[in-house]
Parts: structure tokens; C-alpha cells; sequence
């Protein structure tokens, strides 16, 4: 038997870092910042705002500490910032961080592919950053990518979606986001691997990251809603391209989801015209449109 879907459901924004991270031309800091701080004014909860990684491999997160250290905080928004290490962990420390994110694969080959070791591996890893977080009273969120698809592997048995999610969950994780990196989950899949790993971890516990390469991901927070998930990643004008899919795009539009759930009487404490705002402020400083039809349409009116 299904949950009973929740009325109220707490979106997650990506957008400054998961949205950013792929852009090919630098987006200055002060333009992050102000990107940070319209959103903030949305009635968003929290903020992923970015990541501390080494520069070299992503140089777009390169002025983390800075996009930091000048954004205005509120004290009812969370900001986490993604540290896949200690090194990272130090840095974000210094700039006071409260929460953090770590990430693991569901498939072999893009772990190996992604971070050059195995699932055992980057669990292990991650094991110290997380202990060293909770001594610091810094909140951890996990993240698995691929759970419903992976570029080398294809189809991803639920299961071993189960196992990283526990995994991650036992480690000290508060909460887990179930990623479909590539894109190409459906529904029915989507029902089917929320099932799975709801035997290891409580649903309660879960969140949904959709990506939209193949259309689906409005569909599969619908499912996932359906199924118990109250907490979804999103990205603002939906930024953030799929690297696996040429010209695809990548994560679902925070504004789309925004006004599905105002359709369903589904309460998410976001402002849908600040949002739109904001949207149209980011996709004018990367020089296109914003990859969401709500910001579209609401313009055109």
C-alpha cells in the first residue's frame, strides 16, 4: 500500500551549484551571489549554493568560498554546499557552513568513470567527511546518482539503489536524493525503485532529483509524490545541461515544478512570481531563455 501523498512538499533549489557547475563560461561570483539572494527571497528553504571541489576539475565552483562569504544569509534558509572530501569539508567550514552534501553512484562504471574509484570505495571515503560534519553539528545529505539509468550501464537494478541509499543512510546521512542523472526514468520505474529502497531507508527519509533530458521528470515527481517522497531537488530556469545528451536538458525547472503542485492545492511556501523573476535575472546573464515553459509562458502573457 502507497503512502498517503503529502500536502505540503519542501523543494530543494540547485540551481546556483548543480545548475552552474556545467556552464562553459565563467559566471562571475557577484553575479552567484545575487542569484543566491533573489532566490532567498522566494520562500525557498534551502539553497545548494555551491561546492567545494577541487578547481582544476570544476572550475566554475572555484570561488565557493567567496559566493560564501557574501551572500545574505537567512536564518530559516538552509545553504549546503557539496564537499566530496576533507579538504572540502575545511574550506566549507571556514565560511560556516551548517549543512553539507556528499554523493555516490548506484552504477560501477560511473563511479569509476565520475570519481576514479569504486561504490565500496567512495563510501569509504566518505565515511570520515561524515563523521568529522556531525562532530561539527554540520547536517549531511547524501546523494545517489544514476537510480534510474546510467550512461554505460543502462537500466540500474532497485536494489542497488537500496544498498548505496542505506548505505549513505547509515553512515549519518539526515536524508537521501535519489538522482536520475541521466534522465531516463519513467513512472512506473520511478514507483518501482522508491519501493525498493524504501525497505532500507523510511520514505520519510527519501528525496527525489529529476532530470528532464527525456521529458519525463514532471511525471516522475508526480509518481514520486505519489509513492511518499516530500522533498525535491529543482533548479531555477532549469539550469544545468545533461552532459550525456547533447543539447538535452537537465534538471527540471524549480518554477515548472513550483506550479504543478500549486495545481494539486500542494503547498511548497514558494513565491511562483519572485521565481520567475529570478529565472528570467539568470537566463539575461547567461545570454538565453530560461529551459522552463512556466517562465516562458508567463511572459508571454
Amino acid at each position: 500500500m502507497s503512502p498517503t501523498p503529502s500536502q505540503t512538499v519542501k523543494l530543494v533549489e540547485v540551481g546556483p551549484r548543480d545548475g552552474l557547475q556545467n556552464e562553459k563560461i565563467l559566471v562571475p561570483a557577484d553575479v552567484k551571489i545575487e542569484l543566491i539572494n533573489r532566490l532567498s527571497e522566494t520562500g525557498l528553504s534551502s539553497i545548494e549554493a555551491s561546492a567545494f571541489v577541487s578547481p582544476k576539475w570544476v572550475p566554475q565552483m572555484a570561488d565557493a568560498s567567496e559566493v560564501l562569504s557574501g551572500i545574505t544569509r537567512k536564518a530559516e534558509i538552509s545553504y549546503p554546499v557539496l564537499t566530496p572530501n576533507l579538504k572540502g569539508l575545511e574550506r566549507a567550514v571556514e565560511t560556516g557552513v551548517q549543512e553539507i552534501a556528499i554523493f555516490g553512484a548506484a552504477s560501477e562504471s560511473f563511479s569509476q568513470k565520475n570519481i576514479n574509484c569504486s561504490i565500496q570505495e567512495s563510501l569509504a571515503r566518505f565515511e570520515p567527511v561524515v563523521q568529522a560534519a556531525r562532530e561539527k553539528n554540520i547536517k549531511v545529505r547524501g546523494y545517489v546518482s544514476c537510480v534510474l539509468g546510467c550512461p554505460y550501464e543502462g537500466k540500474i537494478a532497485p536494489q542497488k539503489v537500496a544498498e548505496v541509499a542505506e548505505a549513505l543512510f547509515d553512515m549519518g546521512c539526515y536524508e537521501i536524493s535519489l538522482g536520475d542523472t541521466i534522465g531516463t526514468g519513467t513512472p512506473l520505474a520511478t514507483q518501482q525503485m522508491i519501493e525498493a529502497v524504501s525497505t532500507s531507508v523510511p520514505v520519510t527519509k527519501l528525496a527525489g532529483h529529476f532530470h528532464d533530458t527525456y521529458g519525463q521528470a514532471l511525471a516522475n515527481i508526480f509518481a514520486a509524490w505519489q509513492n511518499g517522497i516530500a522533498v525535491f531537488d529543482t533548479s531555477v530556469a532549469g539550469l544545468g545541461g545533461c552532459p550525456y545528451a547533447r543539447g538535452a536538458s537537465g534538471n527540471v525547472a524549480t518554477e515548472d515544478v513550483v506550479y504543478m503542485f500549486n495545481g494539486m492545492s500542494v503547498k511548497t511556501g514558494v513565491d511562483i512570481d519572485k521565481l520567475v523573476e529570478t529565472a528570467w535575472f539568470i537566463a539575461d546573464k547567461l545570454d538565453r531563455h530560461p529551459n522552463s515553459k512556466i517562465s516562458l509562458a508567463m511572459r508571454n502573457k
